[in-house]
């Protein structure tokens, strides 16, 4: 079966992926970047990745048997994600209609009130868009979904290990379902050409119901930590927004969108399911354990800290590919060595997360700490896997825009706040490495913030390059 897959560098589509693959699927993945779709060695054979964007017209391959429909458009512009939602709808089902495809499957958020948010509101509307089509609907509503690298749960980790005595908005005290993602991911493949499900619309959730706070008390409780949360009523969305800013690694568009999704319960209100496709979904403190185990192994698929909307930036992928020449400033370091030059792009591959940058640690997290403060995202987006990279993927404060092992080329670009853009290549060729630091200023400022720096720059950039090429260790 073809199976033509929308979202697939998302968190719920990239793992997705891996499971219709897992089953024999043959899987056509749509993406604006195909370079950023994670593709498992074992399966490049059954997945095809096609380059795609919703919000222009498209055309889809005619052979396609079943669609998922996994896209949300966020932007760092809170008025006009419900605008790129519905075109990017519009245009899907319009391409959809001239294939052979039978079964769309849409996952959306759980619509249990009509007091709804923009954000759910914008879902909701998406999922008539999709029904008025002429290919029949299948759709999920699944509230909190808990699993490692899920927004929601390094959200709730955040607070939960960073807060021993947490003064929370009055939204804490609103009803969730909170559900596994291996629970999500059963029910979207289970569905797949099941004629029960087909023109459906089901709540999916998990088995127990909690509020917000017993949700952070059941964090610290499988971690073993004592919290208390006390609740207080002048929390408005807009600080309450902030706070979550300011503590977890979250953007404030993100996380104002659900704060305001969180103001009212979101509770399964029918459960056909559970007749249709019988599951023993995991407890909420069981699908903690199974993502903090997750953790532990290094063993994540994917996060939500590497989408786009992780920035808070608009995707402009293939304009900030070509690194500019004029209007810019560079400042280049060239390094020899001895050894393979496949371990030392190993080494650079490496820097981020955990690891680190080899040299001057303490400044990088100072400059992580500023950009915190302005409005940034800082270095808490950290890295999901250490031994896998590409395009798209986050390195604390850095977007990956090329990995090549085979050249042995890395290409960063700065999300951090800053008076212009910035871009961070390394080059390693046969006996040494080159690394570039690339910035174009915009204005006066962009320029005073270069010459200020630069010093630290002659002493940072060098540092690292030996440091990295010292490293016992990739």
């Amino acid at each position: 079966m073809k199976v033509l897959l929308t979202g697939a560098t998302g968190y719920i589509g990239t793992r997705l992926l891996q499971t219709l693959a897992e089953k024999g699927q043959e899987v056509i993945a749509l993406a604006r970047v195909p370079e950023s779709v994670l593709i498992p060695e074992k399966f490049q054979d059954q997945v095809k990745v096609i380059p795609g964007d919703l919000l222009k017209n498209l055309e889809l391959p005619a052979k396609v048997d079943v669609a998922y429909y996994l896209v949300h458009s966020m932007s760092n512009r809170q008025e006009d994600f419900e605008k790129k939602d519905r075109k990017a709808a519009e245009n899907f089902v319009k391409a959809l209609a001239k294939t052979r495809c039978k079964q769309l499957i849409y996952l959306t958020g759980l619509i249990s009130s009509k007091n709804l948010s923009k954000h759910l509101r914008s879902r909701l509307e998406v999922e008539q868009i999709l029904q008025k089509g002429p290919i029949p609907v299948t759709v999920f509503r699944a509230g909190i979904i808990i699993g490692s690298g899920s927004a929601s749960f390094e959200i709730i980790r955040d607070l939960a290990e960073k807060l021993p005595i947490m003064i929370a908005p009055k939204w804490v005290r609103s009803c969730c379902q909170p559900l596994a993602v291996r629970d999500v991911l059963f029910y979207l493949n289970e569905a797949l050409d099941k004629k029960e499900c087909i023109s459906k619309t089901f709540d999916i959730g998990g088995p127990d119901i909690l509020t917000y706070k017993e949700m952070l008390l059941g964090y610290a409780k499988v971690r073993g930590l004592f919290r208390w949360i006390i609740t207080v009523p002048f929390f408005t969305p807009k600080l309450s927004s902030y706070w979550l800013v300011f503590i977890t690694a979250t953007n404030y568009f993100l996380a104002r969108s659900l704060v305001d999704s969180m103001k009212v319960d979101a509770v399964c209100t029918e459960h056909e399911i559970d007749k249709i496709l019988p599951r023993k979904c995991l407890s909420y403190e069981e699908a903690v354990e199974k993502a903090l185990s997750r953790i532990e192994e290094n063993a994540v698929i994917s996060s939500w800290r590497d989408s786009w909307t992780s920035s808070g930036m608009d995707p402009k992928y293939y304009d900030m590919l070509k690194i500019p020449e004029n209007g810019s400033y560079r400042y280049r370091v060239t390094k020899s060595f001895k050894e393979d030059p496949d371990v030392a792009f190993k080494r650079i591959y490496a820097i981020g997360g955990r690891r680190g940058y080899y040299f001057m640690d303490w400044a990088w997290r100072f400059r992580g700490l500023i950009d915190r403060f302005i409005g940034g995202v800082g270095l808490r987006r950290g890295r999901t896997r250490r031994q896998v990279l590409k395009s798209g993927d986050t390195i604390d404060f850095w977007r990956v825009l090329q990995v090549d092992p085979k050249h042995r080329i890395l290409k960063l670009y700065a999300e951090m706040k800053l008076p212009g853009e910035a871009w961070l290549e390394f080059r390693v060729h046969q006996n040494s490495v080159d690394q570039t630091a690339t910035f174009r200023p915009k204005g006066i400022l962009g320029r005073i913030y270069w010459w200020i720096l630069y010093p630290v720059h002659r002493i940072l950039f060098p540092g690292m390059l030996s440091k990295v090429l010292k490293a016992k260790k990739p």
